[in-house]
């Protein structure tokens, strides 16, 4: 692979924004009420597990890249081989699309529940997916900047949070640790689902300027996801009773209708409006990083391969009709994330063992 001309490459604390930006989607909205079924008042406890388990992940990330110096397509074919390592590859496309198919539609799905019941699915999805080939197609320094755009403006939204604590209990999150190993770690396996976004690193290294110096900022990223993620989800226990926050769908939503404004009555549509553009990078993200494994794999250009990623997604979301299918597209993109989890280390190891054998002969 040619090396990357330096006008197309971004500095290193932008990886801030571009792994926080992949780990807080859509499922911020709904995470708390599967981290309490699963764990009760003691859920807090998974996110800061599954958050230092991410930072190891990370550092096994940058290990690998620091020595291949390319990207996973390099990697894999370096490892296991032309043939294996391409199959690995387009493993991976598998699961963006199954990503981005899912945060879409999932999306779509709570606008038509909370503000258009009657809002066609293909229509809203042609005309984002639209603006993502728009964003998309103008190069990677592009989709950083809507990265950055969909990190720094939705942060507003964090300060509605406070409002509920005046209504908390605190004594909800008592007593700590009333929950067993085995359903904390069903919680961080649930809770992986979030972070998983890290995993986009191994195709954008090589677009970083000196890129072994920016893993402080993706650390300081994931920390960052972790931290919001914590304060949200123990903002939720304090507020619910445990019996009715397993009855609630998206108890974010819940959350911000107790908020009012002299000039808004609604204030979750503002949320719900506001969370547009902390979707709309995930796809722009996942659409480059699907193009540029389908461009080195079998030699597309990029934006052909945007296109088909895109009607792929439109398509995809198009067809899940009810909530049920979007379930089974959630199930299914769990799997893949628990493999992946387990991928990446395996990953470390064999690579470092074929480095190492490599170096001796």
């Amino acid at each position: 692979m040619p090396p990357i001309k330096d006008q197309f490459r971004i500095p290193p604390f932008l990886v801030f924004f571009l792994i926080h930006k992949t780990q807080f989607v859509v499922g911020a909205l709904s995470f708390q009420r599967s981290l309490a079924k699963l764990s009760g008042h003691d859920a807090w406890m998974a996110v800061i597990i599954t958050g230092t388990i991410v930072h190891i992940l990370i550092w096994m990330v940058y290990k690998i890249l620091d020595k291949a110096k390319g990207d996973l397509i390099q990697i894999h074919q370096y490892t296991f081989g032309k043939w294996v390592g391409g199959l690995l590859s387009i493993f991976f496309i598998g699961f963006y699309v199954l990503e981005c198919i899912f945060v879409l539609r999932s999306y779509i799905e709570i606008i038509q529940v909370w503000m258009f019941p009657l809002m066609k699915t293909w229509t809203f999805a042609f005309v984002f997916l639209l603006s993502a080939y728009y964003i998309v197609s103008n190069g990677f320094r592009t989709v950083t900047g809507i990265c950055f755009v969909g990190v720094v403006l939705p942060l507003y939204v964090l300060l509605t949070f406070l409002v509920p604590l005046e209504f908390s209990n605190f004594r909800n999150l008592l007593p700590v640790w009333d929950t067993s190993m085995k359903n904390l770690g069903h919680s961080v396996i649930d809770m992986g689902f979030q972070f998983l976004g890290f995993t986009q690193l191994f195709l954008y290294y090589p677009f970083i300027q000196k890129p072994e110096t920016s893993q402080k900022w993706a650390h300081y990223g994931n920390l960052f996801s972790s931290v919001i993620y914590l304060f949200i989800l123990l903002v939720t226990l304090v507020y619910f009773k445990q019996e009715h926050l397993l009855k609630t769908t998206w108890p974010t939503l819940t959350l911000w209708k107790i908020i009012e404004f002299p000039f808004v009555e609604r204030f979750e549509f503002i949320g719900i409006i506001s969370w547009s553009i902390i979707v709309l990078p995930i796809i722009c993200l996942d659409a480059w990083v699907t193009s540029r494994i389908v461009k080195q794999l079998f030699k597309v250009k990029q934006r052909k391969a945007v296109v088909i990623f895109l009607l792929v997604c439109l398509i995809g979301c198009s067809l899940l009709k009810d909530s049920e299918s979007l379930q089974t597209v959630n199930n299914v993109t769990s799997y893949i994330i628990n493999t992946i989890y387990i991928y990446i280390p395996f990953l470390f190891v064999v690579y470092h063992i074929r480095y190492k054998v490599r170096e001796r002969a």
